[in-house]
């Protein structure tokens, strides 16, 4: 059974940093591809930050050079350094996770808010 669990987040002023970190089990990081994902009210889901099963990690433009996403695969944790955040960059975060060769993020956690004030 794949179960995910966000932490870490809080309310920070603009160019703080945060580390988020969801807690995984049931999953392989060999075998899925794992995300970090966000939605603000109002606003749609979307992607912040990928980890292939193939190891590749990739940003969404508006987080590069600010974000880092990591796994600890001793520990079955994945986190999400942020730091410069901004007010742009509240919302609730949510880590995924797919079976390699799938494309719908079918689990997911119950997210952790962010939020940033100026």
């Amino acid at each position: 059974q794949v179960q995910l669990a966000e932490s870490g987040g809080d309310s920070v002023q603009a160019g703080g940093s945060l580390r988020l970190a969801c807690a995984v089990s049931g999953v392989s990081f060999s075998t899925f591809d794992m995300a970090w994902f966000r939605q603000a009210p109002g606003k749609v889901r979307e992607p912040v930050a990928f980890i292939f099963s193939d190891g590749r990690t990739t940003y969404a433009d508006s987080v590069k050079g600010r974000f880092t996403f990591s796994q600890d695969k001793a520990k079955n944790i994945m986190s999400l350094e942020m730091n410069g955040l901004k007010p742009e960059d509240s919302g609730m975060y949510y880590c995924g996770a797919r079976p390699r060769g799938l494309s719908d993020w079918r689990y997911r956690g119950q997210g952790t808010q962010v939020t940033v004030s100026s």
